[in-house]
């Protein structure tokens, strides 16, 4: 019978959900006053849950009834527990809580009031009372409650207790769609790829929330391919998308360099009127600028009706990793002049561009603004531009001083970003000291290793390059093989080193191989060995050369894109020199733009020039 006065609620009650203002819910709360309904426990209930629930700017006003009520009902109290839950200050339900067991009128916790709980300690810091939840749940026998144990599940995976989610998976006999779900979602979440695909194929109904959860878990493991294929099935299998959906695929756009994927979804939301929002745009913004397509990406950024911080900073960081220096910190100027505060993340791209066109006086005033101006402390991140911003310009003593002055404990990145400098720069002896630092901190480190290498290389000092070759081996460390991907209608193709043969084209790619080195000997191409770590001939150090990943994908690109489409390429390792001067030759002699992204910023090949500069 409490249920059903429960559900029944009085027509003053059912107003509250037009109500916007304090002034109209006092006049609701008066008519119940003036009715004598107010001492009713069961619409007192209804009011406070109402207030809470579906007006909680006035939760403190629903508080304050409750304090007033002698017997306040269950229903009330769950309620106020299930809002907090979903509020900036979760820990307050645990008060609601301690009333239900401390009532007068013997009120017992039920299934909701858990459920309300465990998702409480979801959203507490580090799971807050998550075990002790736990234990009361099993006391008051609410164990096998299926949305109990989903939201247990949950809880523990953000805690990042994927161990308990296993245990607790494992114990129900028949899991429903919601629980298997809630299971796909914590070892997504968690880093259990395997065992998330394993439920999320044994489940003969699925809903967009696990397909969701898939999708994202792909892609926050770097199995971009993989979530791209689940989308399509996803699409055939005719399940609604949502934002979640797009933003994942989006962000595997962008780790792939997948721009006619992007298209497509950006398509997607416009067909579909999915609303632009601000993690929807900026996940617009960030894939076209990491697929190289800065015009759409600004586009598409002032497009926009609301920029936070964050759209800008995304805007800033693509401008800035595909060159344009100069248009990112024109940008940066409108973001301070309207009125944005910038973060740590905006300075990152800022003083990427300083260093990208070599503004070294404007990148300190940059990096000294951050604590002076704006109360930012420089992270490791901002340090190591920093050093790349003094190491592009040539003053390496300024970079090792700017080191050996850092008030925190110097990066791999930062001594990378000396390392490859002194290559360019051919200084042995920083080199030598910046490659020891970074072995010192990362032991196996392979491009430590190998930019040393490079740097005796470059000065032929043979038997040290072959040192270090045997110090790699001894210590097992592995040269990472490189791998360049490039998207061919709809379809994403992977190239490694030294390996075409595996290739479906693979006949057609080395005739195309052929006819580029053709073209470039009578050109006047003469291949840079020097990258090459071997001491061998020098007709053997160019076949070495001419089977580099990208150039064995831009063979595939000029065999399967039609004429005028840009060759776009996201490579995993740094684009060594040979391959970025071949580059510039085959964008010239081909008439053909190529655009690639290795694991450190863009290169944009048109007419035989690059964006980069030629900086190395």
């Amino acid at each position: 019978m409490s249920f059903l006065r429960c559900s029944v609620k009085h027509p003053s009650i059912v107003l509250i959900d037009a109500v916007t203002t304090l002034r109209e819910l006092k006049q609701i709360h008066a008519q119940l006053i003036y009715g004598c309904l107010a001492t009713d426990p069961h619409l007192c209930g209804q009011f406070i849950a109402a207030v809470a629930l579906r007006n909680p700017t006035n939760l403190e006003y629903s508080i304050r009834v409750l304090d007033q009520c002698k017997s306040p009902t269950l229903f009330a109290l769950n309620s106020l527990i299930r809002v907090h839950s979903k509020g900036p200050s979760p820990h307050s339900g645990f008060h609601f809580y301690r009333r239900i067991l401390s009532s007068s009128d013997n009120l017992r916790p039920d299934n909701y009031t858990f459920n309300f709980l465990v998702r409480t300690c979801a959203a507490l810091p580090g799971g807050g009372l998550g075990s002790s939840v736990h234990c009361a749940v099993i006391r008051h026998g609410f164990e096998q409650d299926p949305h109990i144990q989903s939201g247990l599940i949950f809880m523990y995976a953000e805690m990042g207790c994927l161990g308990s989610c296993h245990r607790l998976f494992s114990d129900i006999s028949c899991p429903d769609v919601v629980c298997r779900t809630a299971m796909v979602s914590a070892c997504a979440r968690c880093g259990d790829i395997e065992f998330a695909k394993q439920v999320f194929d044994q489940m003969s109904e699925r809903d967009p929330i696990a397909w969701n959860a898939m999708i994202s878990g792909y892609t926050q493991r770097g199995k971009s391919r993989d979530a791209l294929e689940l989308f399509h099935l996803m699409q055939l299998e005719g399940v609604r998308v949502n934002e979640v959906s797009i933003v994942s695929v989006l962000s595997a756009c962008s780790h792939l360099g997948a721009l006619d994927h992007g298209r497509w979804a950006h398509a997607y939301i416009e067909r579909n009127r999915l609303k632009i929002t601000l993690t929807l745009g900026t996940a617009l913004i960030d894939m076209y600028a990491k697929c190289g397509d800065t015009r759409k990406a600004i586009e598409v950024f002032w497009d926009m009706k609301e920029r936070n911080v964050y759209t800008w900073s995304s805007a800033l960081n693509g401008l800035a990793m595909n060159g344009a220096g100069e248009a990112c910190l024109e940008l940066f100027s409108l973001m301070k002049d309207d009125g944005i505060v910038p973060n740590e993340v905006t300075f990152v791209s800022v003083l990427r561009a300083c260093s990208v066109i070599g503004l070294v006086n404007e990148g300190i005033k940059h990096f000294e603004d951050m604590k002076k101006v704006y109360g930012i402390e420089p992270q490791l991140e901002h340090y190591g531009c920093m050093v790349d911003l003094y190491g592009r310009a040539g003053q390496l003593t300024e970079a090792l001083e700017f080191i050996n002055k850092m008030p925190i404990e110097p990066h791999t990145a930062a001594w990378g970003a000396l390392l490859n400098a002194c290559k360019i720069h051919k200084n042995m002896e920083i080199g030598k000291l910046a490659s020891r630092n970074i072995v010192e901190l990362e032991a196996k480190n392979h491009g430590a290793y190998v930019q040393l290498s490079n740097l005796y290389a470059v000065n032929k000092n043979w038997d040290s390059v072959g040192y270090v070759r045997e110090m790699m081996k001894s210590l097992g460390v592995r040269k990472l093989p490189g791998c360049s991907v490039l998207e061919v209608d709809g379809g994403v193709h992977e190239f490694f080193a030294g390996d075409h043969r595996t290739q479906p084209m693979s006949e057609e790619i080395k005739v195309m191989l052929d006819e580029i080195s053709r073209r470039l000997k009578l050109a006047g191409y003469v291949a840079n060995t020097e990258p090459v770590l071997f001491d061998i001939e020098d007709e053997e150090k160019e076949d070495t050369l001419s089977l580099h990943s990208e150039k064995v994908a831009i063979a595939f690109g000029l065999i399967s894109l039609r004429e005028g489409v840009p060759i776009r390429i996201v490579k995993n390792l740094r684009v060594c020199w040979d391959c970025h001067e071949v580059t510039k030759m085959i964008s010239r002699t081909f008439a053909r733009e190529i655009i690639v992204r290795d694991r450190n910023r863009f290169h944009h090949f048109k007419g035989g020039q690059c964006s980069c500069r030629d900086y190395w």
